[in-house]
């Protein structure tokens, strides 16, 4: 534990790589990032297909592409060091500028490393069987979508030849469409909820172009076969999502596939005191992405579940860059702790505070989702004294993230804790 790190990083997908270039521009002179896997680049590295790039590169990329591009980056730069195949296994606070990160690798065995600052780009994980209690026996043939992704596109396997996918989010959609092109039959895609989690165009794309039955409100309520999978019974659900008596049929399969969510991978975090927000189960952050706990910053996937990889390397910039400063011992005390709610029709809102310092003089953006999707709404930002801004939104959905910007004059008149809310056009 003899070289101090300016900023020790946590993770080397997208968010990683994008907060080390980041901070490598705003001064830090010695940045590690910590890897766990083989390589870096996160899970875009079985994410083959395209449409990754266009907002943050202007271009269209595949997964491994965008990875790449990343990586491109920070490669080389003097002042970025990256440890792959390195297990994080617990980060102390010391204090405002010393942390120490215990880690684990067959290079280097085990090891403490000191940082002034840490950043936390983890990423997130699936929601399994288990977590959503499917009645049944446990038989081969059910996987989350992202392990079979990763089988067939990067190990090479089919995990099955009639497949059933429950959920609509975006990595189910993607596997519909990546079965179909691996000759599988896919049956059905199942969704409890009354509309989709996924993007429009992967609707489309996936969907859609393949003709792959799409069952709202549907959820499966039986698995059968005891060695494989052999089929499924699904239901129709109610408003409260419980299944409804008497609608049950059987689908033949020998594949289910559960894309129902992700968690971010935050144990680290909670080992470390990192206050976690209920809704995003991702850290307390402000809008330079430092946590609860001074000197910890949080970006991407660990923080809130986003849809686009573009916006994880935007908030990832963000936390890159304030991290530095903060590490080169050049950030100046808040004077000012805003709180940012979530009012009606907002599910999530990050960043959760805004902390103003005098003579500080930048832009907010605020990362939402709406409860339900609607057409035709004005976003509302208010504060104690009234409206602070409010934009007009043609149609907003669960599945895709809204950005909004506060402009800096905006910011420097906020004066108490705001609301970020979604009215019906009048």
């Amino acid at each position: 534990m003899n070289k101090i790190y300016d900023i020790i990083i946590i993770g080397g997908g997208p968010g990683g790589l994008s907060a080390a270039k980041s901070a490598a521009e705003n001064g830090a002179k010695h940045i590690l990032v910590l890897e766990r896997d083989r390589e870096v680049g996160g899970i875009l590295q079985q994410c083959v297909h395209n449409g990754f790039g266009l907002h943050h590169f202007k271009e269209e990329l595949t997964g491994p592409g965008y990875a790449q591009k990343c990586y491109d980056l920070v490669k080389d730069m003097d002042e970025v060091e990256i440890s792959v195949d390195t297990m994080v296994l617990n980060i102390e606070n010391k204090s405002d500028d010393k942390k120490i990160v215990t880690c684990v690798s067959p290079r280097n065995g085990l090891q403490k490393i000191e940082g002034r600052t840490v950043i936390l780009t983890m990423g997130c994980r699936e929601r399994t069987r288990g977590a959503i209690r499917i009645p049944g026996y446990r038989p081969a043939g059910v996987y989350t979508a992202g392990a079979a992704q990763r089988m067939v596109n990067m190990e090479g396997y089919l995990p099955g030849h009639k497949i059933v996918i429950l959920g609509s989010g975006d990595i189910g959609l993607i596997m519909a469409r990546r079965m179909s092109l691996e000759g599988c039959k896919v049956e059905a895609v199942l969704e409890i909820c009354p509309f989709s989690n996924g993007l429009t165009r992967n609707i489309v794309q996936c969907l859609n172009d393949y003709d792959i039955p799409l069952y709202l409100s549907h959820t499966i309520v039986g698995i059968k076969g005891r060695d494989r999978v052999e089929g499924i019974t699904v239901s129709n659900v109610d408003d409260s999502m419980r299944p409804i008596a008497g609608t049950e049929f059987d689908i033949e399969c020998d594949t289910v596939l559960l894309s129902v969510g992700l968690i971010p991978e935050n144990e680290l975090s909670r080992e470390l005191g990192v206050a976690i927000h209920p809704r995003t189960n991702g850290p307390v952050v402000d809008q330079h992405r430092e946590t609860s706990i001074d000197g910890v910053f949080a970006a991407g996937n660990v923080v809130h579940v986003h849809d686009l990889v573009d916006f994880v390397s935007d908030e990832a910039e963000i936390a890159g860059k304030f991290a530095a400063i903060k590490a080169t011992g050049n950030a100046k005390k808040a004077t000012l702790d805003i709180n940012v709610n979530a009012g009606d029709g907002i599910n999530t809102c990050v960043p959760q505070h805004i902390r103003l310092t005098s003579g500080e003089d930048e832009s907010v953006r605020l990362f939402m989702r709406a409860k339900s999707p609607q057409r035709k709404v004005t976003l509302h930002i208010k504060d104690g004294d009234g409206e602070v801004m409010k934009k007009p939104l043609a149609i907003v959905k669960p599945s895709e993230m809204i950005a909004v910007d506060i402009p800096a004059a905006k910011v420097k008149n906020i004066k108490s804790d705001i609301t970020v809310s979604i009215e019906g056009a009048k």
